[in-house]
């Protein structure tokens, strides 16, 4: 049985990681949210991803139903947590409504109570933007708040 071995991100989530007997290395990220991301590696760079799933939680248990596992207890999150702050990645989705606007505009933390503290576009970490930064399709947004409030800033910039 392959060696699993398990990181815990603060803030994040936690990260298990395995190379399977086939020789790939694969790793799922479950954020404190839920989401989960199952990566597979490069068999000739073990630090180049592959791809990357991004998994709902009805996706992963769908996933665990096919290889036949029971479904993990949701106190996993609750344990990952520290003191209710949680830091998420969201991607901008080309037709969400605040794609093209400020930050301030949007007035994310007003409605969600989360911080964005960091946008990557195009590669390049833009962090602690100010408000008057736009936030664009296809943006990744580093958001730090509470569980619930991320998912409402998920629903608002996601499809």
């Amino acid at each position: 049985m392959p060696e699993i071995t398990e990181t815990m991100l603060p803030g994040v989530g936690v990260r298990h990681e395995f190379t399977t007997t086939g020789g790939e290395r694969l790793s799922l990220l479950t954020h404190h949210t839920g989401r989960r991301e199952l990566a597979v590696y490069d068999r000739n760079d073990p630090d180049a991803c592959r791809t990357v799933f991004h998994l709902s939680t009805d996706d992963t248990n769908a996933l665990g139903d096919l290889l036949g596992v029971s479904h993990v207890s949701e106190t996993v999150n609750a344990v990952q947590q520290i003191e209710g702050v949680v830091i998420d990645w969201i991607t901008v989705a080309a037709d969400s409504d605040h794609a093209g606007k400020s930050i301030l505009e949007s007035r994310f933390r007003t409605t969600t109570g989360v911080s964005i503290v960091a946008i990557v576009r195009a590669g390049a970490t833009m962090p602690a933007p100010d408000p008057e930064t736009r936030i664009e399709a296809g943006d990744t947004v580093v958001g730090v708040g509470t569980a619930e409030g991320l998912q409402h800033l998920r629903t608002l910039l996601g499809p």
